[in-house]
């Protein structure tokens, strides 16, 4: 197959040749014909992901397709079938998967980290009866892709962990593909956004999103004073969807009293260590929350949504590349919204 892949952390990427997988017991191989370009991805290129230990490396692991093999003991699924899967995979076996919780499941794997990801003609998920999603017919493959991780995973973690209730102000720092989607999703669940990021376009594009206000945090030396200014007093949530030392500390510091702050970007360990002001979070009885992903079972009523009309993934792709361009959006990642890769397109 033809995939994106890299021989070291930091190496550049290049398009090449590589077997063919195939699927395990559990498993299946979907064939992919849309994968998302993902600031993940771009950590991990980086060797900030300890679960990636060989090479040569194929990233991606925000993809849509269809299945084109599956292994023996494989009841739900069949080759033809449109799917996407969550980013975060669980086995299925242990207590976490038992409760539902795969997105935190002790034994998850990841495809683009813990094996071969999407930015290739073919990528395998294992336990497909508990990851795989069916994706609808009408859906285009580059805004399935879109659930896979960035749009998924801001739906749960404002609707499920962040608890976003009408009316509410939410201040959403960091608006690429993850907070654009939360701006999304947050707008159209009735609260008011406050959209916070350093650049232009993309505050041009989380007003197109549904932001009630924006805030270009490069001019302000206080940022959480800002939004507290912005939203009279505090926002009910604020999502730190960036991922660094100092949009955290800003998310947290932003809040009102019992407000809830919920980490979205990662943090990895190059980044710093993250100093949060806990005399606030104690003083206000501020709750501090992390969000990982969504799990495969979660997922219908997104879709409905989606199929509804109230939630627009496809809005937010801004380009759509053949897979030879792969090595240049890996590495640059440049421009507000999402990019994604078709690798079979002609």
């Amino acid at each position: 197959m033809q995939a994106v892949a890299y021989d070291a952390f930091g190496a550049a990427p290049r398009l090449r040749e590589l077997p063919d997988p195939s699927p395990g017991p559990d498993g299946a191989v979907v064939r992919v014909e849309a994968t998302g370009v993902c600031r993940s991805d771009w950590h991990g290129w980086q060797g900030h992901d300890s679960d990636i230990r060989a090479f040569p490396h194929v990233p991606g692991h925000e993809f849509a397709g269809t299945v084109e093999a599956v292994g023996a003991r494989v009841a739900r699924w069949r080759p033809g079938d449109r799917v996407t899967a969550p980013f975060a995979c669980g086995c299925g076996r242990c207590p976490s998967c038992a409760a539902g919780d795969q997105q935190v499941c002790e034994a998850q794997t990841q495809p683009g980290f813990t094996h071969w990801g999407s930015f290739a003609e073919y990528v395998t998920v294992e336990a497909a009866d508990v990851n795989l999603v069916r994706v609808p017919d009408a859906m285009a493959y580059p805004a399935a892709a879109a659930l896979g991780c960035r749009f998924a995973t801001a739906f749960r973690a404002v609707t499920v962990r962040g608890r976003v209730a009408a009316g509410q102000w939410v201040a959403v720092h960091g608006c690429g593909g993850v907070g654009l989607s939360a701006v999304m999703i947050a707008a159209a669940a009735g609260a008011r956004v406050l959209a916070v990021d350093v650049a232009p376009q993309a505050l041009a594009l989380a007003r197109r999103c549904g932001a009630s206000a924006v805030l270009d945090a490069a001019l302000h030396d206080d940022v959480a004073a800002a939004v507290r200014d912005a939203t009279g007093g505090g926002a009910h949530l604020s999502l730190d969807a960036l991922g660094s030392p100092a949009t955290a500390r800003a998310s947290v510091a932003s809040l009102r009293r019992r407000g809830r702050h919920v980490q979205v970007g990662l943090l990895p360990p190059a980044a710093g260590r993250t100093d949060l002001p806990m005399d606030r979070v104690i003083a206000y009885e501020l709750e501090i929350l992390g969000s990982h992903g969504m799990p495969a079972h979660a997922y219908p009523a997104l879709l409905e949504l989606v199929r509804a009309g109230t939630l627009r993934p496809d809005l937010l792709i801004s380009r759509v590349l053949p897979l030879s361009a792969g090595p240049g959006a890996l590495t640059e990642m440049r421009g507000p919204g999402m990019t994604m890769l078709e690798p079979h397109a002609s």
